[in-house]
């Protein structure tokens, strides 16, 4: 019988085990509030201009085979302002696994009053999976499963959202695709069927004075067969430049957060996890980058980076 080890070491999966986790199917991030659209179609086009945004995550360093995810998405409003169009895409990687994530976005706004919007999404691609064994926790040569590897497994994706909001508060809900497929459980170290997620989103910008706002959000999401999760988050946004705050994720992590406004269109992001269960002893945290840009039109008479 021929062994290879897993990157992963063993006591990091018997912990898992031990503390009961719930395996991740979708790709979570601790800046969300800049990336809506990963999770609510509905948010395509809200901003009123050219918003693309790339992210870096790495999570649980110093652990082989932890996630490591890189989402890119890119949206903007028609000339009329209440179409929305967009495009996601993720490579979210775990252990023998890898998952990309492809999606169209769609937007229509309604007007609710003088600065009060309904936007309603709908999302639509494809998820495509890969899992090579050979890079499991054990290989056995005569072990069928263990050497039938997933090759590019197309899983049809369609999604929908609402999104309420005005220029200082905002709530959206969602669900990312009503298709379930399959996705890699790090836990059991097999292939099971993904549960529906349901998420719902909201915050406000309160204006402290003329050179401070203050923005805290939440995160809620929910998973059928499981509990309820949460991310709240609450930042600072000082002279229009610089941003500060602090996250905390429910009986996971808590979060250091900074960004800096490089220029009208470009905001660079930086936010640092750290693991608040026993998996602590084994990483050393998680990181995550965000770059931002935005185009404003013209004619477009904002006076400060956007906040969402």
């Amino acid at each position: 019988m021929k062994i290879t080890i897993y990157n992963t070491s063993i006591a990091f999966f018997f912990l898992l085990i031990s503390m009961k986790v719930n395996a991740q199917q979708d790709p979570g991030y601790t800046q969300y509030m800049y990336n809506p659209m990963s999770v609510n179609a509905a948010y395509t086009g809200s901003t009123g201009m050219l918003d693309a945004v790339l992210i870096h995550r790495s999570q649980w360093v110093g652990i082989d085979g932890a996630p490591s995810t890189q989402a890119f998405a890119i949206h903007s409003p028609l000339r009329n302002d209440q179409i929305g169009l967009g495009f996601s895409a993720a490579n979210d990687n775990l252990g023998p696994s890898s998952e990309i994530y492809l999606d169209a976005n769609f937007a229509y706004t309604l007007y609710l009053g003088y600065s009060t919007k309904l936007a309603l999404g709908i999302k639509a691609g494809a998820r495509v999976l890969n899992v090579d064994w050979s890079k499991g926790r054990f290989y056995d040569g005569t072990d069928v499963l263990l050497n039938t590897n997933i090759n590019d497994e197309i899983t049809p994706s369609i999604g929908a959202g609402a999104y309420l909001y005005d220029d200082k508060w905002y709530v959206g809900l969602s669900v990312p695709s009503f298709i379930r497929g399959d996705y890699y459980d790090d836990v059991q170290q097999s292939v099971n069927v993904e549960r529906l997620h349901y998420y719902l989103m909201a915050g406000y910008v309160f204006d402290l004075s003329d050179n401070l706002k203050f923005k805290p959000a939440v995160l809620v999401r929910g998973v059928n067969g499981a509990p309820l999760t949460y991310d709240f988050s609450a930042n600072f946004l000082i002279n229009e430049k610089f941003t500060i705050g602090a996250g905390y994720r429910h009986e996971d992590s808590v979060s250091a957060l900074a960004g800096f406004q490089i220029s009208k269109d470009l905001f660079l992001g930086y936010s640092y996890d750290y693991t608040t269960t026993d998996l602590n002893k084994y990483n050393d945290g998680s990181h995550e980058i965000v770059l931002r840009f935005q185009l404003s039109k013209k004619s477009n008479q904002i006076k400060s980076p956007r906040f969402y």
